[in-house]
């Protein structure tokens, strides 16, 4: 077991804590941020693509959503709403908000705050925010019934409009912002430069590498028995500066709540600091992540416009090795899209019946055999075709390690399966947003199935034709980055509209979803790889109540909207 031993960045990072000193260690909470703020006094979440201005504590701690799912019992629960009502034909929506919430200025939240917020992502085409764009295209209008009762009527008929919009099913939710602050700015350029939420703290200071929240003893919450105060007095957001920093920081007590680390690092920062836990007490560690990961294809973009060519590479592909080099052991291979939660077994379940699942390990023989078929001929080390060379780029987000080292092993074995391959690592804004949303990869790693917890839908659909814009224009949310298009593209597309209005938990969707995976197993215009597994270390020297799979109120991704259920269980230590 290898130790862990103080680098001069480590305890420069430290050093930064100094800055709040005023609060005792003791009082204070300290979070892993994975990477550096570029613009800390900007909090505009609406320009923002790539989610960056919510990640530093200002949806952990200031900018609370209206519900939260809960990953372990399905439930959508009322946070800054109290309850919500839909027609029978899924068009038409109406929320209930909770009475007595104010903002952090004293201000109330009311139902004018929601009509306002939702208006200027309706109105505004510049805003470019993911979680903005999806409101945009799916809601006709926005109404206020009274001071607490906000009422939505949709474009079409959608099910899922809540948890989808409103619910953290999946990093975050839309915000609501306060009208008195906004009203009068223009969307496009106001930075927000003193923000203010109705969560339990209040911004203090922001720098590159770190951002501080300190506790509202006013809050809404607490005044009307809602919740209590937090027990952190101040949340730290601090840039870690990787693995390594990450886990120094954990060991000598100066961190509380790390990014996910490899099963190596993590046993050597128990080893000496056994107050440092996990979702799981015991080897694999991890916890499941909802977006299982996946090879993404540029499916306009020659050779790989080819369905044989993509398919190929799925062969290739040795999902086994991913798991046991990428990830340690701590995951498992993808069977199909979807995330293996037990709420999607009768869609996964499906899909294999109707023979399309896919395989943990590679068929390299088969793989080869399509791309001879295609044309290409083994010419010493690489296949070659009309004397060039078959190669590929995949573009791979360096933020984390894990991308990295998945990309590392797929490359490795399309190598020595005769595709030149090579890895092109960017750093995160850039990733998400220019090479994702404008086409610019020929393959790329990332999770764009991601959506699916519950149903089947919210994955799926991300994969119809009407979201296909030319490359070189942004996709709709992140849509079919693929861009994939032609007959089967619009067959798939035909069912998915069918799909798109049924009732959750439609006994004829299982039946749909084989029938439209077909199309994907077909053409391939992205390849799923493994599912996703974050092995979170939790300190418990100063606080407790950390969630872990025997303390399972919420899911432990500290970096999603639903954190404040954490800062909510959170007690000192002993």
């Amino acid at each position: 077991m290898r130790l862990l031993t103080m680098t001069g960045a480590a305890a420069a990072l430290m050093a930064t804590t100094a800055l709040a000193q005023d609060v005792a260690r003791e009082d204070t909470v300290i979070f892993d941020l994975d990477r550096t703020i570029s613009d800390p006094g900007n909090f505009n979440w609406f320009t923002d693509g790539t989610g960056v201005r919510r990640l530093q504590g200002a949806h952990q701690t200031m900018w609370e959503p209206l519900f939260i799912l809960n990953y372990g019992t399905g439930e959508l629960e009322p946070w800054l709403a109290s309850g919500s009502e839909q027609n029978e034909d899924a068009t038409e929506f109406t929320v209930t908000l909770r009475e007595g919430v104010t903002w952090s200025d004293g201000e109330t939240f009311d139902a004018d705050d929601v009509v306002f917020t939702v208006n200027m992502a309706l109105e505004n085409e510049e805003i470019t925010a993911r979680e903005a764009a999806t409101l945009r295209e799916q809601v006709a209008s926005v109404e206020k019934v009274d001071d607490l009762t906000v009422r939505f009527t949709l474009t079409d008929a959608n099910p899922r409009f809540l948890v989808e919009n409103f619910g953290v099913r999946i990093f975050g939710s839309f915000l609501i912002m306060p009208e008195h602050v906004w009203a009068g700015e223009d969307p496009a350029t106001f930075t927000f430069p003193e923000p203010i939420g109705t969560g339990p703290y209040t911004f203090e200071s922001a720098a590159t590498n770190r951002a501080i929240w300190t506790r509202n003893d006013d809050w809404w919450g607490a005044a009307t028995g809602f919740a209590d105060l937090p027990a952190p007095q101040r949340v730290i957001f601090l840039e870690t500066g990787g693995e390594e920093s990450r886990a120094q920081l954990m060991a000598a007590n100066e961190l509380d709540a790390a990014q996910s680390v490899g099963v190596g690092t993590f046993e050597a920062i128990r080893a000496q600091n056994p107050n440092v836990i996990a979702w799981y007490a015991d080897y694999p560690y991890a916890a499941a992540d909802p977006c299982a990961r996946q090879l993404e294809i540029n499916t306009t973009v020659a050779p790989w416009d080819d369905p044989r060519m993509r398919r190929a590479v799925a062969h290739i592909i040795d999902r086994n090795q991913i798991v046991n080099v990428a990830y340690e052991g701590t995951t498992e291979p993808s069977r199909t899209m979807f995330a293996q939660f037990g709420s999607m077994d009768p869609f996964i379940s499906a899909v294999e019946e109707a023979g399309y699942g896919l395989s943990p390990t590679a068929d390299v023989e088969a793989g080869q055999a399509l791309l001879e078929e295609a044309g290409w001929t083994r010419d010493g080390d690489y296949y070659a075709k009309d004397g060039e060379t078959l190669s590929v780029a995949i573009h791979v987000n360096s933020a984390s390690q894990e991308y990295v080292r998945t990309i590392d092993v797929i490359v490795e074995q399309l190598q020595r399966a005769g595709i030149d391959a090579r890895a092109v690592p960017v750093e995160n804004g850039v990733f998400w947003g220019e090479v994702l949303p404008f086409g610019a990869y020929e393959m790329s790693y990332s999770w764009l199935s991601c959506g699916s917890v519950n149903e089947p839908w919210a994955s799926m659909g991300r994969y119809t034709t009407d979201t296909v814009v030319p490359v070189g224009e942004r996709t709709p949310g992140f849509n079919n980055t693929a861009r994939w298009s032609g007959e089967g593209a619009e067959a798939y597309t035909a069912i998915m509209a069918d799909m798109e209005g049924r009732a959750l938990g439609d006994p004829e969707v299982p039946a749909m979803v084989a029938e439209a995976y077909q199309y994907l197993d077909a053409e391939m215009p992205f390849i799923p790889l493994v599912q996703a597994a974050k092995l979170v270390p939790f300190n418990t020297t100063y606080w407790t109540g950390w969630p872990t799979a025997d303390n399972e109120y919420n899911h432990p991704f500290h970096w999603w909207n639903h954190t404040h259920q954490i800062l909510q269980n959170l007690e000192k230590a002993e």
